[in-house]
Order: C-alpha cells, then structure tokens, then sequence
C-alpha cells in the first residue's frame, strides 16, 4: 500500500521560513514526486515538481523562494520555503506517480492528506 505522509505546516509571519517534508513508502520503481497547494475558494494548483532524475520545474509565483530537494535512500521530497507571503498561505499536498524509463507517467497518482501552511502576522 502507498503512503505519502506531508509534515512541516504551521503558522509563520510574512517573510519567514518553513520547510516541508514528505515521505513516501510502498512506491515502487522510478516516480516522481511533487507539491501542490490548494487555498480556500480556489484549485489546487502545482508548486514545484521533480522528476527522479532530478529535474525541477517551479510555478513562477515561487521561484527563488522555494527549493525541491529530494532524498532518494529515505524515499522523501522536501520542500523549502522562505520569503513567505501571506499568498502562500493553503494546504499543502504532496503527489507521486510512477514513470517508465522514458519518463513516461503511469498508474495512479498517490496524493498525501496535505499540511496546513498559514502565514500571517
């Protein structure tokens, strides 16, 4: 059984940090792990991906902010997150999905139950 288990999310003022974990078990094979968000009243959108052989792509709302990094032996993706604002506040989830040796996804998406990130003063 696939499990993605996000922690990280709290309450941080404007321009603070905060850094997000996800952990993955049951996944087999090569897949590719990403964050999305959602904020109240509106979709869920991506954040930043990472393929497994290590390429990212940012939201452009996000770069320079927010870094993916990914530890392959713990089978976890974080996420750092500084200069926050308070647009950055919405639940945060992390999604992954297997990929052949092309790169090509396939299966099913695996979605974690999403962490709160809150930033106010």
């Amino acid at each position: 059984q696939v499990q993605l288990v996000e922690s990280g999310g709290g309450l941080v003022q404007p321009g603070g940090s905060l850094r997000l974990s996800c952990g993955a078990s049951g996944l087999r094979g090569i897949y590719d792990m990403n964050w999305y968000r959602q904020a109240p009243g509106k979709q869920r959108e991506l954040v930043v991906g990472t393929t497994y052989s290590g390429d990212t792509k940012y939201t452009d709302s996000v770069k320079g902010r927010f870094t993916i990094s990914r530890d392959y032996a713990k089978n976890t993706v974080y996420l750092q997150m500084n200069s926050l604002r308070p647009e950055d506040t919405a639940v945060y989830y992390c999604n992954a999905y297997s990929v052949d040796s092309r790169g090509i996804r396939y299966g099913t998406d695996y979605w974690g139950q999403g962490t709160q990130v809150t930033v106010s003063s």
